[in-house]
């Protein structure tokens, strides 16, 4: 698990030879398309892709993520660690615009959704999410977090005995009922704001997500939460393309472009050392006691 400064990326460490405008690698001007707030580097078409849409790059993700995606709709998202990752994408892929689909997260990770060139959504890669769709070099590592209200004494002992909340689809979903085994029954949420607002309301006792997701609401919720451990997963992020998608190649070569030449470590510090207020490795580790 990374600092905050550089949370959690595989990408630390990277030589940090990122370019801050939109120009080539000779220095000349580019076209200079426009992708909301983000900055852009790399060669303009340096790579060569068939989107689905002539021009652009159509990205699917799950709304709301802040910091990951930072607005609330498709139209209103215009900066975000992900976002920015698709921006970079396109543009060293020649594409001069994002189409930015929402879809729910299950729907994402089981190969329900269609006609789109790759999928950026905190998306853990496993075995079984790769028979159903192809994904690219892990560009971020994961644990999962647990979040309980501030005053309670929860801990890696009696996190069991309570009522835990968990994503919708997720590993997390996946990690509390088969390897955690809670003895109360387990609440699957939609989506992350409305979960931790059941903790908050004392509906759920403890949440289990992605600690680089949960990290945020500490300082969002104003204290009125805190995460206490996080498990290892040894997992990590990567981006999801269709079964048998053409531009897999194409996609995981600029994708070991951006974690090589530093983008990805500039885009973590900007977008999510920020957003977390704390170093994630100052969290306790829990271990599964696999003999009960």
């Amino acid at each position: 698990m990374r600092a905050a400064a550089a949370i959690v990326s595989l990408a630390v460490g990277a030589a940090f030879a990122v370019a801050t405008s939109a120009c080539d690698e000779g220095g000349s001007e580019s076209s200079n398309p426009q992708y909301g707030d983000c900055e852009v580097s790399g060669r303009h078409g340096e790579f060569h892709l068939t989107p689905r849409t002539a021009g652009a790059l159509t990205v699917k993700t799950t709304l709301p993520a802040p910091g990951w995606w930072n607005g609330s709709t498709p139209a209103s998202v215009k900066s975000g660690y992900e976002y920015c990752m698709a921006a970079n994408i396109a543009y060293r892929s020649g594409l001069d615009r994002l189409k930015v689909e929402n879809a729910p997260f299950p729907d994402v990770v089981s190969g329900k959704t269609k006609n789109f060139d790759l999928a950026l959504a905190q998306i853990t890669i496993t075995p079984e999410r790769s028979k159903v769709a192809e994904f690219s070099p892990p560009y971020l590592d994961s644990t999962l977090g647990v979040l309980i209200r501030d005053g309670e004494k929860i801990d890696e002992d009696n996190l069991r005995d309570v009522r835990i909340g968990v994503a919708e689809g997720t590993t997390g979903e996946e990690f509390v009922k088969n390897r955690l085994k809670p003895a109360k029954p387990v609440t699957a949420f939609a989506n992350d704001p409305e979960m931790v607002t059941a903790l908050e309301e004392g509906r759920i006792d403890a949440v289990v997500h992605d600690t680089t997701i949960l990290l945020a609401y500490p300082q969002k919720r104003e204290g009125r939460v805190r995460i206490v451990g996080q498990y290892r997963t040894d997992q990590g992020y990567g981006a999801l393309y269709p079964k048998g998608s053409p531009n897999k190649d194409e996609l995981d070569r600029i994708i070991k472009q951006l974690i090589d030449d530093g983008t990805l470590a500039k885009l973590s510090v900007v977008y999510l050392g920020a957003a977390f207020g704390q170093d994630p490795d100052k969290i306790p580790y829990f271990t599964v006691d696999t003999g009960s």
